[in-house]
This record gives structure tokens, sequence and C-alpha cells, in this order.
């Protein structure tokens, strides 16, 4: 079932390698074996997911906290230096296109990745942190409460993914996008100033709102993704597809609520 939402899951790679028939696997009778051997196979216990390199939850969380370990790390450094935040916003754009269309996953591209997102995601913390003290703690508790409740209600079955709520959101992220892209127009012309153009006010505020619930339903399609990876077979390399769809997802909602918190506290 493909919902659409994140590129990373929607791709023809991860699809075709965590659908249906991901686990698939042909039987090769073997001759000349005894009847014990043959009894001995059938008593054997059935190789577990990690023993056939398939996709588990624990491959993905260990994959996950390798990518924020290294997000973490260019964070540091991106907050030490803010000037790199330019560089990082760049060159991890480019990698996350990269990734995001890449047939086969790249654990050195998508570990790049990280790193570079973290240069931005450091560099506009301090930023921020300078002009409004606390709001960069503020930002990252508050995203990884976003992410706890999702989750959970997700595990709950209260939180899923539906063909028509997934239409909406599709709808919705097209707009959302557009917008940026004009602001962003409007802001390097100077057309629109400020710290965030017209991403400004109580315009900004509803925008960044409706931004969360967009990256709060897109980690619903993370999961669904994952989930239907792990019942599938996919193979375990896909699990840094995984890890990699679900840190662009954390760090735009971190951005979005980071972006909310400095509205509210420049209008102090």
């Amino acid at each position: 079932m493909a919902l659409g939402g994140n590129p990373v899951f929607n791709s023809k790679s991860y699809r075709e390698q965590t659908g249906p028939n991901a686990a698939t696997a042909t039987f090769h009778a073997q001759p000349n074996l005894s009847a014990q051997e043959l009894q001995d196979l059938y008593t054997k216990p059935s190789a577990g997911p990690q023993q056939t390199g398939r996709m588990t939850y624990a491959s993905v969380i260990n994959k996950t906290m390798a990518t924020f370990a290294v997000l973490l790390i260019g964070a540091v450094i991106g907050w030490q230096a803010p000037g790199l935040m330019i560089v990082g916003a760049i060159v991890g754009l480019v990698l996350g296109l990269v990734n995001s269309f890449k047939k086969q996953p790249s654990p050195i591209l998508i570990l790049l990745y990280a790193g570079f997102e973290g240069l931005f995601v450091g560099g506009l913390s301090g930023y921020l942190e300078a002009q409004y003290p606390g709001i960069a703690g503020q930002a990252v508790l508050a995203t990884l409460s976003v992410f706890a409740v999702v989750l959970v209600l997700y595990r709950s079955g209260k939180y899923r993914a539906t063909p028509k709520m997934t239409k909406m959101f599709m709808a919705a992220m097209i707009g959302y996008v557009l917008f940026s892209l004009l602001n962003f127009v409007l802001m390097i012309t100077g057309v629109a100033g400020g710290q965030f153009g017209m991403r400004s006010g109580l315009l900004g505020i509803g925008i960044g709102i409706l931004a969360v619930l967009l990256a709060t339903y897109a980690l619903v399609l993370d999961f669904t993704s994952i989930s239907e990876g792990v019942r599938n077979g996919a193979p375990e390399k896909f699990s840094w597809t995984a890890a990699f769809g679900l840190t662009v997802t954390m760090v735009w909602l971190y951005i979005e609520i980071l972006r909310i918190l400095a509205i509210l506290r420049g209008d102090d």
C-alpha cells in the first residue's frame, strides 16, 4: 500500500523492496540427505528476521539512533560555528534529494546528510538562542513530546493513515511548499522583510501550526511504511532508508516548532 507523504518511503525502490512479495524466497532441494538429516532440518527452529537479513524494528531503531547521533554531532559544530549553517543547508538539501531518489540506500550518504543537516539545525538554533534564550531547549522538548504522542497514538490504533486523509495531506503539502517557495523568493529579493518574511505574526503562527500538523501525519505515514516493511520482510539494508525518512520528518518538525516559538517570543 503506497500511502504517499514522505518521498523517502514513497520511492519506487522502497515500495518494491517492502511490498507483499519482498520476503518471497526460492526453495532449493538438497539431494543425498539422510532421513535423520531431513528430520533435523524439520525440527530446527525457524530462522528469525535478523538471521535471514530482513528488516526488524530493532534494526530500524539502531540505524535511526546512529543517524541522530551524527545529526547531534553536526548540530554541536553548527552551534559553535553558525557560519556553517548555509553550507549545511545547501549540502543537506542536495544530499536529501539524492538519498530520496536513490534506488538503493547508501549508509554513508545518509550519515553525511545527517551531519550536514545537523550543521544547519545547530546553526539556526544557536542564532535564535542568542536572541531568545532557552528557545532551543523548548523546541527540542516540544519536538520529542509530539513524537512520543504520535507514536503512542499510532501504536494504540487511534491515529492511522487513511486514503482520504492522505489525499488531504498531499493537497495541503502542495500548498505549503508553494507558499514556502514564494516566501523564500520574496525574502531574497527584499520584498518581504524580517527573519521569516511573510511567515511572521498571526499568519506565520497559522502556517507553522499547519506545518506541525502535516509533520505529525508524515510521522504516521513513516510508521506505517516501516511496519509494512517489517511485516513483508524487506531487506535489512532498507532499515537505513527508514532511519533517513524519520530523520527528515523529525528535522522538519523541529524547525517548524522552533520557528513558531521564535515568532511568539518576538511578539512579547
